[in-house]
């Protein structure tokens, strides 16, 4: 009997962790991960090499407000900041400009 307790104590922190997830609870992606959102601040389709300056500027001027408060958001998190490390600095350097 303590075998089916603990199998379904188990399953059901199981759900509640994924029901959360699909909730909309942090899954440990980032916006700053989304090729769709990202693509036009690179050259290459890998997201290597970012554009120049002045083209990143318009791709970032051409946003709606609130995606540039939410990427601007991410950049504060030092985790995702770390990994996206030249599009956070450009954002930065941009002041998230309106």
């Amino acid at each position: 009997m303590s075998n089916f307790k603990i199998l379904t104590t188990g399953a059901m922190a199981l759900a509640i962790m994924a029901g959360s997830a699909l909730a909309g609870g942090s899954t440990g992606t980032s916006a700053l991960d989304d090729p769709a959102k990202m693509s036009p601040f690179f050259t290459d389709a890998g997201m290597k090499t970012m554009k120049s300056e002045a083209e990143f500027k318009a791709a970032w001027m051409a946003m709606k407000e609130e995606d540039r408060a939410g990427m601007m958001k991410e950049c504060g998190d030092e985790a995702i900041a770390k990994s996206h490390d030249n599009f956070c600095k450009m954002t930065k350097q941009l002041g998230g400009a309106n």
